[in-house]
């Protein structure tokens, strides 16, 4: 596989827009939770106690006198279980692309049985969470916050769901319609928080790792430094005239000297050719 395509994958299985959508998700279901709460306290016991004396189905004028309360107790209801269930994708979506941000080949598997199977869902996922923490590598000293941030995230989300699924059903003869109150909304807004708080954790942590291995973030080679005292010797040149001519040209840079001239010697005459041989015959 090419080092592009490489690059393009770890840049879509990176967790930075999944942790964004945990944020608005959270949100919401605190701001839906929290309507909710406000119109039980409000309105709820009366409500509840009118529906009861109308048996459950109210007609006609009782109808139209209640109806309106009905329905936006029925769209707070719709959007509280909403809310949480775009919150649970969310958290999921991102608990998976956090852990393939540190190995691609994470299979998704263990995520969801971490928390759909029951008994495992009560300890799985944060375990799952501290896994992904430790395989970011993150700098010494930071184990105690974090192990701080993750036991509080999930003892208050325990505490949430203890509230809803044993406090509620305990409490529904209060005359309430859902019994939801000030500490679901409390402990649930302390999740909310603590577990965005974990999120934000991870992210920058894996973040700060990825821009690491980014290319073009290591340092320049530089060449070793000259000894103390030493002279830096000037870079070398190459000259047009230290080029080799070839054989049937010759460099305009080399001079051609004139041919070496021989000049007669100063004695010589002929007269003293002609007498040398004439004076050996007349002896």
């Amino acid at each position: 596989m090419a080092r592009g395509e490489n690059n393009v994958r770890y840049t879509q299985a990176s967790p930075a827009r999944a942790a964004t959508a945990v944020y608005v998700t959270l949100t919401a279901q605190v701001l839906s939770l929290g309507a909710l709460v406000i119109f039980e306290q409000s309105m709820g016991r009366e409500l509840a106690a009118r529906l009861a004396a109308f048996g459950g189905r109210p007609v006609g004028a009782d109808a139209e006198a209640v109806v309106g309360a009905v329905t936006t107790f029925a769209v707070l209801m719709m959007t509280v279980a909403g809310t949480s269930i775009a919150a649970a994708a969310a958290y999921v979506t991102w608990l998976v692309r956090a852990r393939q941000a540190n190995d691609r080949s994470a299979a998704t598997g263990p995520v969801a049985a971490a928390w759909l199977v029951p008994g495992l869902n009560l300890f799985a996922p944060a375990v799952l969470v501290d896994e992904v923490w430790r395989g970011t590598r993150p700098p010494a000293g930071r184990r105690g916050r974090w192990l701080a941030l993750l036991t509080g995230w999930w003892l208050s989300w325990l505490a949430t769901l203890a509230l809803v699924t044993i406090r509620l059903p305990l409490n529904s003869s209060a005359g309430g319609l859902t019994g939801v109150g000030a500490p679901e909304l409390v402990c649930s807004l302390v999740a909310a928080l603590l577990c965005a708080g974990t999120v934000r954790e991870l992210t920058r942590l894996q973040r700060e790792a990825r821009d690491a291995r980014l290319p073009g973030t290591a340092p320049a080679f530089a060449a070793a430094p000259a000894a103390p005292g030493a002279e830096a010797s000037p870079p070398a040149t190459i000259s047009a005239s230290a080029t080799v001519p070839s054989s049937a040209t010759v460099p305009s840079s080399a001079t051609v000297s004139p041919p070496a001239t021989i000049s007669p010697p100063s004695s010589f005459s002929p007269s003293a050719v002609i007498e040398g041989p004439l004076a050996t015959d007349s002896h």
